[in-house]
C-alpha cells in the first residue's frame, strides 16, 4: 500500500488493550525490543542491559499541568475547559490569556463569564472570546491567587479521553518521576516507565542521561484527515534544547555513541532543532515539525516509545524512523501477545531499519 495513504497506518485495536492503569511498578511494564526482524519480549526494568555502554538517554522533563478545569454558567451550567495554549501575561496585567477546548462548546457565547470554585470559595473567572478552528477558544482567565494555587485548586491534570480512569492513583501516574519545568497539557508517556532506581542503574553501566523540554500540545493528539497523509499540518509546540544538552549530543555523535530519544516529543525536539537551524545547537523556539516516511533523521540513533492509536501522527513517526512495514508487523505481534497499548500500556526499544547515519 502506498505510504503516504492515511490508510497504510491503520490496524485494528481491541480495546481490552487500552490500558486503563498503570503497571503495579513503572518499570514492571513490558518492553518489546524490535532490532532486524526481531520482536523480543522484555520487562523495562532491563533496560539498562538492552542498552549500550556509553549511550546517550535523552529525557523531556516536561511537567503536565493542570489543564482540565471545571467552571460554571451564570445559569449554573457546567463547563469543561481543557488549556491547550498560552500567552505570557502583559506586564501589569491580571489577566492572562489562552486557547481553550470548551464542553459544551456551541452553548458557551463570546463574551461570557464562566466563575472558578473550589467549595463555597470563588477562585477566579474566565471571559470566553473568540473561536478558532478545530473548536479552540480564546480565553482570558483572571484570578485572585497565585497562578499554580489556582490550578492546583481548580484543575485536574488531563487524562487522554481513551483512559476512564479518575482516580488520584492515576493523576499521580500521569506524570514522570522526573517532571520539572511546567507546561504540557499530555505527559510524554514513554518516560513514565522510568523509575529513580532504573536511573540510577543506568548511570551505574555508563549510560549518560541529558534533558530538554517540549511541551506536549494538540499536535500530538490531533486526527491526520483525509486520505493522505500529505495534507496533513502539525500544530507547533515548544521546545527547549539547553546547552548542556546540545554539547553532550555533540560529543556522543563525534565519538559514535548512540543517541537515544525518550519518546517522539525528544525526536521532535531534537530533530526539529536541526530542520530549523542545519545543524544541532542550544534552542528554544517552536515546532510543527511532521516526521514521515522518506524523513532524515540527523540525531537520534534509537528511540524508546509506547505504542500508538491506529492512523496517528505517531504511528508515522515511528514508522519513519524504523520503516512502515516492519512497524505493523510489530504492531501484530504486540496485539497477539497482548501488550497493553497507549499511555498507561507497554513500551518498545526501537532500532532502525536502515544503516546508521552518518
Amino acid at each position: 500500500m502506498d505510504e503516504r495513504l492515511v490508510a497504510a497506518y491503520d490496524y485494528q485495536l481491541p480495546k481490552e488493550l487500552i490500558a486503563q492503569r498503570p503497571a503495579e511498578r513503572r518499570d514492571a511494564s513490558r518492553l518489546m525490543l524490535v532490532r532486524d526482524d526481531l520482536f523480543e519480549d522484555h520487562v523495562f526494568s532491563e533496560l539498562p542491559q538492552l542498552l549500550r555502554e556509553g549511550d546517550l538517554l535523552v529525557l523531556n522533563e516536561t511537567r503536565v499541568i493542570p489543564a482540565r478545569l471545571f467552571a460554571h454558567r451564570t445559569t449554573g451550567a457546567r463547563v469543561e475547559l481543557l488549556l491547550v495554549s498560552d500567552a505570557e501575561r502583559a506586564e501589569g496585567s491580571a489577566s492572562r490569556h489562552y486557547r481553550a477546548l470548551l464542553r459544551p462548546s456551541k452553548r458557551v457565547r463570546e463574551g461570557e463569564r464562566l466563575t472558578f470554585r473550589a467549595g463555597e470559595d470563588e477562585l477566579g473567572f474566565a471571559i470566553v472570546g473568540a473561536s478558532h478552528p478545530e473548536g479552540v477558544r480564546d480565553i482570558e482567565l483572571r484570578v485572585s491567587l497565585p497562578l499554580d494555587t489556582f490550578f492546583e485548586r481548580a484543575g485536574r491534570l488531563p487524562l487522554p479521553p481513551y483512559i476512564h480512569n479518575e482516580s488520584d492513583e492515576a493523576q499521580r501516574r500521569y506524570q514522570t518521576v522526573f517532571a520539572r519545568i511546567p507546561g504540557s497539557i499530555a505527559a510524554p508517556t514513554a518516560a513514565l516507565h522510568f523509575t529513580s532506581e532504573l536511573l540510577d542503574e543506568l548511570a551505574r553501566r555508563g549510560i549518560e542521561v541529558a534533558e530538554l523540554s517540549l511541551d506536549v500540545g494538540l499536535g500530538t493528539f490531533a486526527p491526520v484527515r483525509g486520505e493522505h497523509i500529505d495534507g496533513h499540518r502539525m500544530h507547533a509546540e515548544h521546545y527547549n534544547v539547553p546547552q548542556d544538552t546540545a554539547e553532550r549530543i555533540t560529543l556522543a555523535r563525534q565519538a559514535a555513541r548512540r543517541v537515544v530519544a525518550v519518546g517522539t516529543t525528544v525526536v521532535r525536539a531534537l530533530e526539529g532543532c536541526v530542520v530549523e537551524h542545519g545543524t544541532l545547537r542550544p534552542c528554544e523556539g517552536s515546532t510543527s515539525l511532521f516526521i514521515t516516511p522518506g524523513f532524515r533523521f540527523r540525531v537520534v540513533d534509537a528511540m524508546i516509545t509506547n505504542f500508538h492509536l491506529p492512523r496517528s501522527t505517531l504511528l508515522m513517526l515511528v514508522s519513519a524512523f524504523a520503516g512502515r512495514e516492519r512497524m505493523l508487523r510489530a504492531y501484530r505481534a504486540a496485539l497477539e501477545r497482548r501488550y497493553r497499548f497507549l499511555s498507561f500500556g507497554d513500551a518498545m526499544l526501537l532500532e532502525p531499519a536502515l544503516a546508521p547515519k552518518v
